[in-house]
């Protein structure tokens, strides 16, 4: 592994780790750095199936016991049975949606500029969602009926466009439909794993080709460092929304898709041809 693909390797794992669980876009970021870093084709494909299973580990490692606790409830618990009902629900969206558009979208939207229009766009729903009264009906996660997974589980498949981020999509939606931070935030954790479980089990089975035993040392590494970062990310947020509002994110969000539609508007950067490149 020479100097420059450990480089990129580090880089984009610690990119995917930090940015898969906050509302900023994960896919987004990916797009963008990997376009710098000209990090594209089949390769890339294959890295980020594994360096997204990197990042989720990390959210089991953290749940793992409230994650437990449902497993070993789920014959006679009443509490655990509802919980598993409602992340199947919410999950099932994603996967009916993913299905049947997932490969267009793929073609015509992974881009730098329709991730940065994403950006913006999503900045401005997320600072409108906070500066609105904020009406709570489920304090937490446990109370949760099954309308109220299903409409954060529609909210999710909006994170198919590149740039929307799937976290920012599922928490944003859970304070609209009445969820406080916390239950908003803890269930967006929870549907990620059947989620991006379920996206990097269709993904590798249909690009299984791609994967050469010759790639095992990115991939662990990629592996690794995604998984590192998540678990920094993770507990970051969940100590971040004790005190604070999503604004932060929001304007971040506003400010890093600006730039990048500055550099494209201005000339600084190509990045439709870089993206046909990649």
């Amino acid at each position: 592994m020479d100097f420059w693909t450990l480089f990129t390797v580090l880089i984009l794992g610690a990119v995917e780790g930090l940015t898969e669980f906050l509302p900023i876009s994960s896919t987004g970021h990916q797009i963008i750095v990997a376009d710098l870093l000209a990090f594209g084709g089949e390769r890339a494909m294959a890295f980020n199936i594994i360096i997204q299973l990197g990042a989720i580990l990390a959210v089991v490692w953290e749940f793992r016991p409230k994650i437990f606790a449902i497993i070993k409830g789920l014959p006679s618990q009443r509490n655990a049975q509802r919980f598993t009902l409602n992340l199947l629900i919410g999950f099932l969206p994603a996967v009916v949606l993913g299905v049947l558009f997932a490969d267009k979208i793929h073609e015509y939207l992974f881009n730098p500029i329709t991730v940065a229009v994403a950006l913006v766009l999503g900045g401005v729903v997320m600072l409108w969602a906070e500066q609105r009264d904020h009406v709570v009906h489920i304090e937490h996660v446990d109370d949760m009926r099954w309308p109220d997974a299903l409409k954060v589980g529609f909210a999710q498949c909006l994170a198919m466009v590149p740039g929307t981020s799937r976290s920012g999509s599922t928490i944003i939606g859970g304070l609209l439909f009445g969820l406080s931070r916390k239950a908003a935030t803890e269930y967006s954790f929870f549907l990620a794993m059947p989620t991006m479980v379920g996206a990097a089990v269709y993904s590798g089975y249909k690009y299984r080709d791609l994967f050469q035993s010759s790639d095992l040392p990115v991939f662990a590494l990629g592996f690794v460092t995604a998984f590192f970062f998540a678990m920094i990310a993770v507990r970051g947020l969940l100590k971040f929304i004790a005190n604070h509002s999503y604004a932060a994110f929001a304007w971040y969000r506003i400010v890093f898709g600006l730039l990048i539609l500055a550099t494209w508007t201005f000339g600084w950067v190509n990045w439709t041809a870089a993206a046909a490149a990649g």
